[in-house]
């Protein structure tokens, strides 16, 4: 069977045991005689699932007994709604604006009350994290908001800000994918496409202490405290898409854990990095070195018509997903926990045959 190289930012590349696994448990999970897809999510055979998927998740970050732990549906979207929601009660939040999705967390946290921008990449193009004397942060805020990583501009933070409120992580494109203290935050939230499993599902850490009713008006499908009382089942929850991370979060404690994938994934970044800085210009990553991602590298050629064949030549060869976000353009070579060393070699050697023959 010949696989594509899958760079795409997500959903993305799974590990091929996940895959296998769930081939092979497609008609038949747990001898039931059903899918997983069929059986109840009330059954005992589903809570299973879902108790293993927790305690694993909590095993690889080593998540504090007093945080709860949510299995929960509407990608990180729904979060940038949902955090304000419940945790803003009359106050006022601080955002740090890194980028193109912090920016989307901001707008969505307006339509609940007062945000403010305590620092903002936007005036120097997001190439870099405002550095922390820059920030304005207020000491009476309901919390910081921050993304640790854009995945459409590539840029990371190289360590979790220093906060006296609670920290509210977007952790989408990079949970599991490198070290994350939990104890320092107050909630963090991460969609499955990226790291832990298909879409469909986005976890959420958070810590007991804000699980305090939100305003009557807030929906009880959006209400934390509900949905932790309920064991993220309200409603009935995206099954599958649960047991996939439930697979793959198997496969990361097999694979080392958090600590052996963020050096693999440091590796593969350095290579790519390495082979666009060796290139004289012809490709081009224009954030500061300090504040690259692991997880996401975009870079641009020289102009719209190069990139173009650049990206078409790319595809027919198997390398899938290098196209960059629509609001940013160029390419981008997403390097998450599945996206194996074999494919970023294969990457590289194609920009370099690109390179000798349209440069």
């Amino acid at each position: 069977m010949a696989r594509s190289h899958n760079f795409s930012a997500g959903p993305t590349a799974l590990p091929i045991e996940v895959l296998q696994q769930a081939h092979e448990e497609f008609f038949d999970f747990a001898g039931s005689g059903m899918s997983v897809m069929e059986i109840s999510h009330r059954s005992e055979l589903f809570l299973r699932v879902a108790s293993e998927a927790e305690q694993d998740l909590r095993a690889i970050l080593d998540i504090p007994a007093r945080y709860r732990v949510l299995f929960l549906q509407g990608g990180a979207a729904m979060q940038f709604s949902q955090v304000p929601m419940n945790l803003l009660r009359g106050k006022t939040a601080d955002y740090l604006h890194t980028g193109h999705w912090s920016g989307k967390a901001i707008e969505a946290a307006r339509r609940h009350g007062a945000v403010r921008v305590a620092a903002s990449g936007q005036a120097f193009g997001f190439d870099r994290i405002p550095d922390a004397s820059e920030w304005r942060l207020d000491p009476a805020a309901a919390y910081l908001h921050y993304t640790e990583n854009e995945t459409a501009h590539g840029v990371q933070f190289p360590a979790a800000p220093q906060a006296a409120v609670p920290l509210v992580c977007d952790a989408c494109s990079s949970l599991l994918s490198k070290p994350l203290d939990v104890a320092r935050h107050g909630l963090i939230y991460a969609a499955a496409q990226k790291n832990i499993g298909a879409a469909g599902v986005t976890v959420v850490i958070v810590d007991e202490a804000l699980l305090v009713e939100p305003p009557p008006a807030t929906p009880d499908i959006l209400n934390y405290a509900r949905l932790a009382q309920a064991g993220s089942m309200l409603n009935t929850p995206a099954t599958f898409s649960w047991y996939l991370a439930g697979l793959t979060l198997k496969w990361i404690r097999r694979s080392g854990g958090v600590a052996a994938l963020y050096r693999a994934n440091q590796a593969k970044a350095d290579r790519l990095y390495q082979a666009i800085d060796d290139s004289g210009g012809f490709y081009r990553n224009r954030v500061r070195k300090p504040y690259r991602s692991i997880n996401n590298v975009p870079f641009t050629l020289g102009d719209a018509e190069l990139e173009r064949r650049f990206l078409g030549e790319a595809d027919a060869a198997g390398l899938k997903g290098l196209q960059g976000y629509s609001a940013v353009g160029g390419a981008r070579a997403s390097l998450y926990n599945a996206v194996p060393p074999a494919a970023v070699e294969a990457l590289i050697a194609f920009m370099d045959d690109f390179q000798r023959r349209r440069g």
